[in-house]
């Protein structure tokens, strides 16, 4: 499996595209791109490496990163999956807009395909395991590559740190226990792929972590 990680938007989010070597079939993990050289410089790696983008796959439904979900869909033809918890905040995304000042357009943001704890989704030899992961919002949800060994965790947990959850539907008491009930009972080896800044492992956060 391959896997690219860009960084894009002001708040320094990482979206992410997963591949498969033999079928090209891939999916991206919230796009969250904001400007059109962000948008260009996507669009432009799936065109090189001849990607057939089968889904968007969303670990949580804020601005940052769901920004060109809908727009990216158009282009490739692919589904936009996400938890229904979070429907609402897909709906409100110009609330997000006015909060945080962005200088930016955005439609409200409904999902194609709803995720739910469980589900799995094929990429090529690979299958991508549905976690809900709650508290940075009610449908956050991480996706685990066990052949991988990666988990992308969205805003759940970084290197050092965790999601915050001062926003709607936020609940640290739910996200310490997401991160120790799911993400801590992963293998210790697995890489921790976050929604923002680098990566890190399950037994570097267990070990070092100082919010959990």
């Amino acid at each position: 499996m391959n896997a690219t990680m860009m960084t894009v938007n002001p708040f320094g989010e990482n979206l992410y595209i997963l591949w498969e070597e033999a079928t090209h079939d891939a999916v991206v993990v919230d796009p969250g791109m904001m400007r059109d050289e962000e948008r260009e410089m996507v669009t432009k790696f799936i065109g090189e490496h001849k990607l057939n983008v089968k889904h968007i796959l969303l670990t949580h439904l804020h601005i940052d990163h769901v920004t060109s979900a809908r727009w990216l869909a158009d282009q490739t033809g692919a589904d936009v999956c996400g938890c229904a918890l979070d429907a609402s905040l897909g709906q409100e995304l110009h609330e997000y807009v006015a909060y945080f000042h962005l200088k930016i357009d955005v439609e409200p943001l409904t999902l194609d395909r709803q995720l739910v704890e469980g589900d799995t989704i094929p990429l090529g030899d690979e299958v991508i395991q549905v976690l809900h992961v709650p508290g940075h919002s009610p449908g956050g949800l991480a996706f685990y590559l066990p052949d991988s060994g990666l988990l992308i965790s969205g805003d759940t947990i970084f290197n050092g740190s965790v999601g915050r959850t001062d926003l709607k539907g936020g609940d640290m008491a739910q996200q310490l226990n997401s991160i120790r009930e799911k993400i801590f009972t992963l293998p210790d080896e697995t890489v921790i792929a976050s929604g923002h800044g680098p990566t890190t492992t399950v037994a570097d956060e267990k070990r070092f972590n100082p919010f959990v």
